[in-house]
């Protein structure tokens, strides 16, 4: 987009924040202040806004422009660490609702996605859309077979749309990065870039229809959530075919109750369900509102939630997700000192960080928290706080870790809607020491070996060519000239040691790759004969490790 053509739409922004009264965002960019004066020739919004707090006036100026602010809005109430708790509040009500396509057009997109008329695709195909949203709208539809289906279809031309309004977000990103007094916390390019990934993803159906089938595999057995099945000969990237459920969402209350369901087992339920996705299988559902969690109605003796709507799912790197849990363990027991140990090994904090200031900080925000009853201390809420705190001491948050801190508000907020009672410490710090322990057990790390012996075989035969590689660089490193007689043995020192390490490196691995070779071929798998060697490579590691001076 040309800045002449970026320009009349900016303009268009410009006025209907000024419609809404918010004189501020305008204040931050002095390109659009003359526009104030305008003020009284421009059109006025819908309902009288003079009175409405400033995260309500938000609200209804992103609707008013479009579903793409729409989106940028929902992201950015995901950033509690870096705005108002009120305006995050308003923003999260935003609905991606908006007027349908013709279903005669829908129809005739999946004709041409699926190469195939529509009536030998589907036995009916009902052009009147279910639901209507910025990027796509789902139909009802029949199989030859019976089973009833939905049809999600792609807009069109939503490609060149979203393509025209990310460009103008950059645009408008890059006016409130240079003018905005607090643009360094509210970092507004991140945030357009974090819109621009989730609208790319939400683009791909076939993607999503993936990542609906892994998250039905990870809850195979359907007892805590069920995921509908998709059906991918009917799916392209455009066109995703998902079977039909039915239920009942998780905040209708009335309906939940006047199913007969236990609610209280089903608000521990939704936890144990999200902590198992984020720590057990690494793969969560990061849009897991009321509207994409339903309740199974047809079962009472063990009520489960529904899961729809997989455009928006989260993972984290391995690294970051075995430091979160332990961050979330030392929470639960209330070890701040251990927290803030953790948040610098993570890497998340710069490592010249004062530890004592930073646990002091940690203690700071929490214990208030801990003079209520655990039945009303919202751990989301105290994660957003201990977010902002941290802050503080340049804590790098992640966009992985931004969704699930959204996922954990989504999640609590439906737990407590169920039942406001619970104490979800009380049932979170059970399911994550369990996830923990069969996670970083013995037998897990030897069946981790077992996976990973072929690729460790294939490079066995290379491993001593590199460690006279090694030799031979270190002994280069002995030759260089040095004049200082202390500099000069420390040189022959640190050589020595980095033989030994690599010596007993490669006696360690060797009996590592010995015991996961027993415990591979042996037929009744004795833990006796592969344990010994595994303890006797890791003692051959510990002797070669360095010692500190």
């Amino acid at each position: 987009m040309t800045p002449l053509k970026v320009v009349p739409r900016l303009l268009r922004v410009a006025s209907v924040l000024l419609a809404y009264r918010l004189d501020e965002l305008i204040d931050a960019a002095h390109l659009f202040r003359p526009l104030k004066l305008l003020r009284p020739f421009m059109a006025r919004p819908r309902v009288d806004v003079r009175d409405l707090p400033r995260g309500e006036r938000l609200r209804l100026a992103l609707t008013d422009l479009g579903p793409i602010f729409v989106k940028a809005g929902q992201v950015l109430s995901t950033r509690r660490d870096l705005i108002p708790a009120d305006i995050a509040d308003e923003l999260s009500l935003l609905q991606d609702q908006v007027e349908p396509f013709d279903g005669a057009e829908a129809r005739a997109i999946v004709e041409r996605e699926l190469k195939s008329p529509i009536g030998r695709l589907y036995a009916h195909f009902d052009e009147v859309p279910l639901a209507s949203a910025s990027i796509a709208q789902v139909h009802a539809a029949t199989l030859h077979d019976g089973r009833e289906v939905v049809v999600k279809v792609l807009r069109p031309g939503i490609d060149a749309r979203i393509d025209r309004d990310v460009r103008l977000l950059h645009s408008l990103g890059e006016l409130a990065q240079r003018w905005h007094p607090n643009a360094d916390k509210i970092r507004p390019l991140d945030v357009v870039a974090e819109v621009e990934k989730m609208l790319e993803n939400e683009l791909d159906l076939q993607r999503e229809g993936a990542s609906a089938s892994l998250l039905k595999r990870n809850f195979a057995s359907g007892v805590d959530l069920y995921v509908p099945e998709v059906h991918w000969e009917l799916t392209s990237t455009r066109v995703l075919t998902l079977e039909r459920v039915h239920g009942i969402s998780s905040d209708d209350i009335v309906a939940i109750e006047k199913a007969g369901l236990d609610r209280k087992a089903l608000a521990a339920k939704g936890v144990r369900v999200f902590y198992e996705q984020v720590f057990r299988d690494n793969f969560f559902h990061a849009d897991a509102h009321p509207g994409n969690i339903w309740v199974d109605s047809s079962r009472l003796d063990e009520p489960r939630f529904i899961a729809l709507d997989f455009g928006i799912m989260g993972s984290l790197p391995e690294a970051d997700q075995y430091w979160l849990a332990q961050n979330f363990v030392a929470l639960f027991e209330r070890d701040y000192a251990r927290i803030a140990q953790l948040h610098v090994a993570a890497g998340w904090m710069p490592a010249d960080v004062r530890l004592d200031e930073l646990e002091a900080a940690v203690r700071t925000v929490c214990e208030p928290y801990f003079t209520r009853p655990l039945a009303q201390i919202s751990l989301a809420e105290l994660v957003v706080k201990l977010f902002q705190t941290a802050r503080r001491f340049e804590l790098t948050l992640q966009p992985q870790l931004i969704l699930l801190q959204k996922t954990l508000l989504n999640i609590e907020g439906v737990g407590r809607m169920l039942d406001p009672e619970i104490d979800i410490w009380a049932v979170a710090h059970p399911v994550l020491k369990r996830i923990l322990r069969e996670r970083y057990s013995p037998l897990r790390a030897l069946r981790d070996v077992r996976k990973r012996l072929p690729e460790w075989l294939h490079s066995a035969p290379q491993l001593p060519e590199l460690v006279r590689d090694a030799l031979r660089q270190i002994s280069r490193g002995e030759q260089r000239s040095v004049s200082d007689p202390a500099a000069l043995q420390s040189l022959r020192d640190n050589a020595r040691r980095q033989q030994r390490l690599l010596a007993c490196s490669l006696l360690g691995s060797s009996l590592l790759i010995s015991a996961a070779l027993l415990w591979t071929l042996s037929t009744s798998h004795h833990l006796w004969p592969a344990s010994l060697a595994t303890i006797a490579g890791l003692l051959a590691f510990a002797i070669g490790w360095p010692r500190s001076r």
